[in-house]
């Protein structure tokens, strides 16, 4: 975790203090169902709270420097703190009773500040795609210029998969908020489960129903799978963009600010930097659901093989997701869209994108579909070649003349009827985003 890529309540969320404080929140929430239970004298949690203004990372890094155990110097510290009463603290639990459950409460914030963001995303996305709903443009496959579609469909397309990223997101959040404190193989040898249960609950998780030491990891490995699809959707969107703004492209380009510079050679650069940024950012969410997945293969009830993965690659990929969310929110609301670029290259190749039409109007009146192929294809070639436009190859070919009249070969170069129901397009895309 950089700066440059972390918000702050993400460089807040992951911070020493507030790792050692949610620790503390577990073992007090443990301690007062054991005080209800009647294992743990009345009080002993309200004596040890007022400790968490004093807690000490520093402190408590100095003592695991000869513990080697991070759990125990920060019991060590808060006994140091509050005394006596701190005895009673981590009454029949295990460190991983501590970790996982504070763990789970500091994603469950994590993915409701990523929720949030994606929310403010898609409300970007629906804005746009209203706004170009009806903007014509060409539709592309493997580059090359296929047949018209709007810019506010290609957007939808954009829409509908954060959409889809979020619902994802919302199912790997309830999937994550599970704890235990159920002892060191989850047998409750010195607790009972509605010790746990109780305690849970005031921290707003559920038991996990059969844990070992630790949560399962397919847990967390469903939550990074879930990153890892939010990131490759804004990845896409973000490759989309650094098309569009290709000089000899243009049909649309990331917002330029006043006094911006494009390049330290080069004073006329104004280059697709955030799309560029999106792109390898998301190469580290990605990256991190690999680890996450194989963090789900320990040892019998547990190993420590996952501990130092999640300590690096849980902490970045959601703090990367968070920026990324962010970044592609501004990208969206400033992106700068050239309708008259995007109608020029749509008329770049001289209706060629009507091809299909005229072909299915052959079949339609008998010719074999391969055949009818040949006839269109014929015509598309020497249009390409730019011996003059495809519509008048087309009324000068005999074998499409024989089938079709000239009014009827132009009705297929209608852009109109072509885009006649990108509307209904985007408004199942919005329907779905709730705009």
């Amino acid at each position: 975790m950089i700066p440059r890529y972390t918000p702050d309540d993400f460089a807040a969320l992951w911070s020493p203090r507030r790792k050692y404080l949610s620790w503390l929140e577990v073992e007090l929430a443990a301690c007062e169902a054991m005080e209800r239970a009647g294992l743990v004298p009345w009080g002993t949690a309200a004596e040890v709270r007022p400790v968490a203004e004093r807690l000490d990372p520093d402190r408590i890094d100095a003592i695991e420097l000869e513990t080697r155990h991070d759990v125990i110097a920060f019991l060590t510290h808060v006994e140091e703190l509050a005394g006596s009463p701190a005895r009673w603290l981590h009454r029949g639990m295990t460190s991983s009773d501590v970790l996982d459950t504070s763990l789970a409460l500091l994603l469950v914030e994590a993915t409701d500040a990523m929720l949030a963001r994606t929310d403010a995303l898609i409300a970007a996305f629906a804005r746009r795609v209203q706004e170009h709903r009806g903007t014509p443009m060409i539709g592309r496959s493997h580059g090359i210029h296929a047949e018209p579609t709007t810019f506010g469909v290609a957007l939808a397309g954009h829409l509908v998969e954060l959409v889809r990223g979020r619902a994802r997101l919302a199912s790997a959040r309830a999937e994550i908020a599970f704890g235990k404190i159920a002892g060191a193989v989850g047998t409750y040898a010195h607790l009972t489960p509605e010790i746990e249960a109780d305690a849970l609950g005031a921290l707003g998780l559920s038991p996990e129903p059969v844990a070992t030491q630790v949560v399962p990891r397919d847990r967390h490995a469903a939550l990074h799978t879930a990153m890892a699809l939010v990131a490759a959707g804004i990845e896409r969107f973000a490759t989309n963009v650094r098309h569009w703004q290709r000089t000899e492209v243009l049909e649309a380009e990331e917002p330029f600010a006043k006094g911006q510079k494009g390049s330290s050679a080069m004073p006329h650069k104004r280059n697709p930097i955030l799309s560029e940024n999106l792109c390898g950012l998301a190469r580290i969410v990605r990256a991190a659901s690999i680890p996450a997945l194989e963090n789900v293969a320990l040892w019998h009830e547990r190993d420590i093989s996952h501990s130092s993965v999640e300590r690096m690659s849980t902490v970045d990929a959601t703090a990367t997701l968070a920026f990324m969310l962010d970044r592609t929110r501004r990208l969206v609301d400033g992106l700068v869209v050239y309708p008259e670029n995007l109608h020029r290259n749509l008329d770049r190749t001289g209706g060629l994108w009507a091809s299909e039409g005229v072909l299915l109007a052959l079949v339609h009146r008998g010719l074999p579909r391969q055949g009818a192929y040949v006839f269109v294809q014929r015509n598309a070639m020497r249009a390409f070649a730019g011996e003059a436009p495809f519509a008048d190859l087309l009324e000068a070919d005999a074998d499409i003349r024989a089938h079709l009249s000239p009014e009827e070969i132009r009705s297929h170069f209608d852009l109109d009827h072509a885009l006649a129901h990108c509307g209904t397009i985007v408004d199942r895309a919005l329907a779905l985003a709730g705009a």
